[in-house]
């Protein structure tokens, strides 16, 4: 959107609600009242991508996506925007507190399909994930290369895609952040 400031926003797929307060914008084309959701980059890794120049991160309409980490559903509901009614997010987040607040937007985004589960043990939502086009992870944990591996091997499409939220310090916080993000791609590399 773009005005006195400009914004990243997401067509909102729940016109009328906020999922954490964030603000909205009403936008009139023809007879129909559109409304965008602002996705602040300052609160969300996807968003703060986006603005960052990432060009591609493969998530559109219509896509099935894996988002590992996903908190209390605040990006989660933005890419739900993004994939529309035709699309569905697994939602996987391993705290029972976050969980909740997860469950509860779900309620009404529909495409959301939340799972409070560890994605250390991707067996057990196997049950309730299909194939996907795109894999997030953004898991705090120094095992973090071999859940998203884990993961895109039981679910991600052949010419599937990933993107990882490397955190280095919860990897090694003793040794430089680059040198940490070189070796967590040859360990992905490694997955194949």
């Amino acid at each position: 959107a773009r005005g006195k400031e400009d914004a990243l926003v997401t067509k909102n797929t729940v016109p009328g609600e906020s999922v954490y307060g964030e603000k909205r914008i009403a936008v009139q084309e023809g007879e129909n009242k559109i409304e965008y959701r602002v996705w602040n980059p300052f609160r969300s890794k996807i968003a703060a991508a986006i603005v960052g120049g990432v060009d591609n991160l493969y998530i559109q309409p219509g896509s099935k996506v894996l988002y590992l980490g996903a908190a209390s559903g605040t990006t989660v509901s933005h890419v739900a925007d993004i994939v529309g009614p035709t699309g569905v997010v697994y939602a996987v987040e391993f705290s029972h507190r976050s969980g909740r607040d997860l469950v509860n937007m779900a309620k009404k985004r529909t495409n959301v399909i939340p799972i409070v589960e560890d994605a250390r043990h991707p067996h057990k939502y196997r049950m309730l994930v299909g194939m996907v086009d795109v894999l997030f992870a953004d898991v705090a944990q120094p095992d973090q290369a071999r859940i998203v591996a884990l993961n895109a091997h039981h679910f991600l499409k052949n010419g599937g895609h990933f993107m990882i939220s490397i955190k280095a310090n919860c990897i090694d916080s003793t040794v430089e952040p680059a040198a940490v993000f070189a070796k967590e791609v040859k360990k992905l590399q490694q997955e194949n």
